[in-house]
């Protein structure tokens, strides 16, 4: 018998049988037959990333690193898996020390991106004002960096802020007597600062999440407002200049229909609801440039008394800007928003002349606020005439709520004859119980 001639292996056949011979291998290694596979490794500290095999369709293994960046996943292929009995690839060892390098370098941002607090606070300044944020709130931001934040932090990369640093922030504050609120602002700012900062993978943390923040004051409940006899002395203390009028009018709207500053200023004509005796509150001047009001609460109406509906009505004759959009209280010879500034120092002369307490513009509202609440308006009610957001907010007026049986109650409770209860005996009455002892009585011995 004559053995068959063996015919030699072309070089495409043996490169197949060398593929199939490495995914068999491969897959013994994985521990399962499919084509492809990630292998988890055992569980590893916080921040080291986490390191798998992944055979790909041709049985190939290869390492991959895994970490997070912010709130973002990153995914890397660190090299291939090195087989029993070779030196190509990468061993478990060698694989670990790519994977830190790795982290190293792309969680920490490059030197020329590593910006400081103030630095990052400008880009989130700039990024709010493109999403179209409110100017004054822009200003308020720019005022909370430039005189806090930047100065403090100076020029230290935001990975060298940690909780340390923020909390001697807190505390140098603190010791330069800011209130608590103005406090919180400006650590509220540095917190959005920071959140900034991770979403474009600026820094690693937010280290603001983990401090403890100074906890509120509770709202003062002295409020200041003007009784109608000092309300009274301030309109008759208006000068009658070119502005008096104007003026006049602006102060008694402000004190009988609890409007902002800014509102006042930004109302026009087609705001006043003649018909309905409504003023509707639609937009605000605030910081040289008209807007929506401060919160969606403030888009409201108000109501228009009489008194008020009348002196509207006489400026409105005496104004030489009537259109629907004109300025209810312009400036009497451009047309255009009074200034804020000076509107304050005006007020605060007529104040004088009228020889009142000290008093602020704002005091007005206030005024509004506890006159409607003296007369038995609802909070809920108020609330929404005062463009409050939250009712806690309206609550400081509570205090000026009338009630029909309060008093009524106290002097049942303390009326003459009234008695404290069961357990005082027949020879003594209600104050000698209260004092604790019972009066002497008087022998005729007795001086």
């Amino acid at each position: 018998m004559v053995a068959a001639a063996v015919e030699p292996l072309s070089p495409k056949s043996r490169r197949a049988i060398e593929r199939s011979l490495r995914a068999a291998r491969t897959r013994r290694a994985v521990g399962n037959s499919s084509p492809r596979k990630t292998v988890d490794m055992a569980k590893r500290p916080y921040g080291a990333g986490a390191l798998s095999i992944r055979a790909d369709s041709h049985g190939r293994a290869s390492w991959y690193g895994q970490w997070r960046v912010g709130g973002r996943r990153v995914t890397r292929k660190l090299g291939s898996k090195r087989e029993v009995g070779t030196r190509l690839g990468l061993t478990r060892a060698q694989a670990e020390r790519r994977l830190q390098r790795l982290i190293d370098t792309e969680t920490h941002a490059p030197v020329d991106e590593r910006l400081s607090v103030g630095e990052t606070g400008e880009l989130l300044v700039a990024h709010l004002e493109a999403l179209g944020r409110k100017r004054s709130t822009l200003d308020e931001y720019s005022s909370y960096l430039s005189v806090h934040l930047a100065p403090f932090f100076g020029d230290a990369p935001l990975d060298k802020v940690g909780k340390r640093q923020i909390e001697a922030f807190i505390a140098a504050k603190r010791k330069e007597g800011k209130a608590t609120k103005s406090t919180l602002n400006y650590v509220g700012l540095l917190h959005s600062i920071f959140d900034f900062a991770l979403r474009r993978g600026l820094c690693r943390e937010n280290p603001v999440k983990l401090i403890e923040k100074p906890a509120r004051e509770g709202a003062s409940p002295d409020i200041r407002f003007l009784d109608a006899a000092e309300l009274e002395a301030v309109l008759r203390a208006v000068p009658d200049d070119a502005r008096g009028p104007t003026e006049r009018a602006l102060y008694l709207t402000a004190a009988m229909t609890g409007l902002r500053q800014g509102e006042l200023i930004g109302l026009r004509w087609q705001d006043i609801d003649w018909p309905a005796a409504r003023v509707r509150v639609r937009q605000s001047y605030v910081r040289g440039e008209f807007g929506a009001p401060k919160s969606r609460r403030s888009s409201r109406s108000v109501p228009l008394a009489d008194r008020v509906a009348g002196e509207l009505d006489r400026h409105f004759t005496r104004s030489a800007y009537k259109g629907d959009e004109d300025l209810v209280f312009c400036h009497p010879e451009t047309g255009g928003p009074l200034d804020r500034s000076r509107l304050l120092k005006r007020f605060k002369a007529a104040a004088k002349r009228a020889k009142l307490r000290p008093v602020r513009f704002h005091d007005l509202r206030h005024t509004f606020g506890t006159r409607m609440a003296g007369a038995g308006t609802p909070m809920r009610t108020l609330q929404e005439w005062m463009g409050h957001r939250d009712s806690k907010t309206t609550e400081i007026y509570a205090d000026y709520q009338p009630s029909d049986r309060e008093s009524e109650l106290v002097e049942r409770a303390f009326g003459q004859g009234a008695n404290s209860g069961a357990n005082l005996s027949k020879s003594e009455t209600n104050s000698q119980h209260q004092n604790g002892f019972a009066e002497p009585k008087l022998t005729p011995q007795d001086p």
